[in-house]
């Protein structure tokens, strides 16, 4: 099957060639665009489903960022950190004439999003916050920090999808064969000595470990940017990044968020499931 989406590409202020998936959306769609944001360790095929599918009535933009994909790999792991990508992904809104955009964003990409609504209040039409708040549970960073950066290679597809199935079981315990290699497949590339490893610079982990690098200090004071957003907040029923309590506290302070919560799944949803994919195109709807 042909791509519904063009690969392109932007060049950071610091040199760096970094990759984007350009869904056209609609012909002569001239609305904001769809920016989706992925996590830590992932890369734009985590959106493959939903991008193919946001695209149909919007464009639809999936940056891959540096040390990710398609993307360069830093000179230096120091940029490895939130504030830079949010200045790597403002250049491309820039290039593109964005000046008001919808977001999606995973994880860290939730993250950015806070950043970049602290940074230019009133350009996010409607936001989607996957498994990620302004509070994070120490015990989701501890677990991540355990496996982020370990430079691992396997010989075939099955080793590489029982391999993660081993370190994510916990999140995903209702998981087939069949999706731990679909997993592995959005997560893992074949390299050039034919071994198939992670899609990302082992360097990330650098900055990620260093305790106060693994998320930007002062996130409810950034959440305060996007109130009255419309937004749909996705859990999972067994995040352990994302509490019961924080989300309920983010509700409270957003009286435009709504809350679903995707069973039996940890962190973080891949937002395919049917309950995340009612909710983002009840917002959709709404801009």
């Amino acid at each position: 099957m042909a791509n519904n989406f063009d690969d392109k590409s932007w060049t950071s202020a610091d040199g760096l060639n970094l990759y984007y998936r350009d869904y056209a959306g609609p012909k002569g769609y001239d609305g904001p665009p769809v920016l989706c944001m992925h996590g830590l360790t992932r890369n734009s095929r985590d959106f493959a489903d939903l991008a193919a599918h946001v695209a149909q009535f919007r464009r639809v933009i999936v940056p891959e960022m540096r040390g990710r994909g398609q993307s360069d790999y830093a000179p230096s792991s120091a940029t490895y950190n939130p504030m830079q990508y949010v200045a790597d992904v403002e250049k491309l809104l820039s290039e593109l004439g964005a000046d008001t955009f919808v977001i999606i964003g995973t994880s860290m990409g939730g993250l950015m999003a806070m950043l970049m609504a602290a940074a230019g209040p009133g350009r996010i039409k409607a936001l989607v916050m996957n498994d990620i708040g302004p509070e994070i549970n120490p015990e989701g960073i501890e677990r991540i920090s355990g496996y982020v950066g370990q430079s691992r290679s396997y010989p075939t597809w099955i080793h590489a999808a029982r391999s993660i199935s081993d370190v994510h079981s916990s999140s995903f315990p209702d998981y087939d064969l069949d999706q731990w290699l679909e997993m592995a497949k959005r997560t893992f590339v074949v390299g050039q000595n034919g071994r198939i490893g992670f899609d990302y610079d082992m360097a990330i982990a650098e900055p990620f470990k260093e305790a106060d690098n693994a998320a930007p200090p002062n996130l409810w004071l950034a959440y305060e940017s996007l109130r009255d957003v419309p937004m749909v907040l996705v859990r999972g029923e067994l995040s352990d990044l994302l509490t019961a309590e924080t989300v309920k506290q983010m509700g409270a302070r957003n009286p435009s968020m709504t809350s679903v919560t995707v069973p039996r799944v940890g962190h973080a949803p891949t937002l395919d499931e049917p309950e995340a994919r009612a909710a983002i195109d009840a917002l959709l709807a709404k801009v």
